[in-house]
């Protein structure tokens, strides 16, 4: 009994201006939910940047993938606010506009208040796809097509109120036209063999997701929703170039949080490590491997990112 009150003692006490407890964490792996399912952008890009979690110069610990998919990742971030511990030992990626679209839609138990940011690794833009024996090689064909056929151009994505629900918004609205948006219940991935496939016109996705396809001769990508060319695709368009108006509202932020009440020691540790690890070599060029843009911000930046894209959101999506 003594040994286990001195135990208790010495985690809650500081020592020499530092807390025993965050001193010694990680005591033990850690793991951290992906609410998509294995396969798509977020969990190939988790799994990579968190690779080197348990080198020396990292936390020390590895870090393992869990998936917890489903309503475009309203399953897994419901879990995460309600019934994920907050003790560091539980971590979350998340995914920017998604999980901040999601909350201002209603109908979830989350929203920016629910987490803390830890760092970003990514943002990945959406693009529009459709299959390489497709007819149409523009946003023009796309649109020309709509406008013949209102509501019959079907196409996928990941899910509602996602990066690409958004895309698929301002393109509607920019073009003029009716669409028929078909969200997938797989994410990303099955959004993607959804076109590949023929089961629809086009889709929108992730530009790492859509690289890997047109690589492997599966898709052609037409246009990028986003302000500049991406370096991934230099030859491919912007939506704005091709003449609509649409801004990089979409653009699918990626990175990694933990759940409110989670010891500031916690944080503090993650927010100092977790953005070096991003910065790995080896992660690095394996993401640069696999068409996944990094884009690194810290524990600062992310927390002015997310009140940023919540104010751009709310007034997109007012009125839907």
């Amino acid at each position: 009994m003594k040994k286990l009150i001195l135990g208790a003692t010495l985690a809650l006490t500081t020592l020499a201006g530092g807390v025993v407890f965050a001193d010694a964490y990680p005591e033990r792996p850690v793991m951290m939910m992906v609410s998509y399912g294995a396969g798509g952008a977020t969990d190939f890009q988790a799994r990579i940047v968190t690779m080197t979690a348990g080198n020396e110069d990292a936390l020390g610990m590895p870090i393992a993938i869990i998936n917890k998919p489903g309503a475009g990742g309203r399953v897994g971030w419901n879990w995460f606010a309600t019934q994920a511990e907050a003790d560091g030992y539980t971590l979350g990626a998340y995914n920017v506009p998604h999980f901040i679209a999601q909350s201002i839609k209603g109908g979830v138990e989350y929203s920016t208040d629910s987490f803390e940011p830890i760092a970003n690794w990514g943002a990945d833009p959406a693009v529009f796809v459709v299959a390489t024996d497709s007819p149409m090689n523009s946003m023009d064909d796309v649109v020309a097509f709509a406008n013949e056929n209102p509501g019959k151009l079907t196409f996928s994505g990941a899910g509602l109120f996602v990066g690409h629900h958004i895309a698929a918004l301002q393109l509607e609205k920019a073009a003029g036209v009716k669409m028929a948006y078909i969200p997938t219940k797989g994410g990303g991935a099955a959004a993607m063999k959804a076109v590949i496939a023929g089961e629809v016109i086009g889709g929108v996705n992730n530009l790492s997701d859509a690289f890997r396809a047109q690589e492997a001769g599966n898709v052609k990508i037409l246009g990028v929703f986003d302000l500049e060319r991406n370096a991934f695709l230099p030859d491919v368009p912007t939506l704005k170039e091709q003449g609509y108006d649409i801004d990089n509202a979409s653009v699918n932020f990626r990175g990694i949080m933990v759940p409110k009440g989670t010891p500031q020691e916690v944080i503090d540790t993650l927010a100092a490590t977790v953005p070096e690890m991003f910065k790995n070599g080896k992660v690095s060029k394996k993401m640069d491997a696999g068409g996944s843009p990094m884009h690194i911000m810290t524990r600062d930046e992310v927390i002015e990112m997310w009140a940023a894209r919540e104010e751009t959101l709310k007034e997109l999506l007012a009125g839907l």
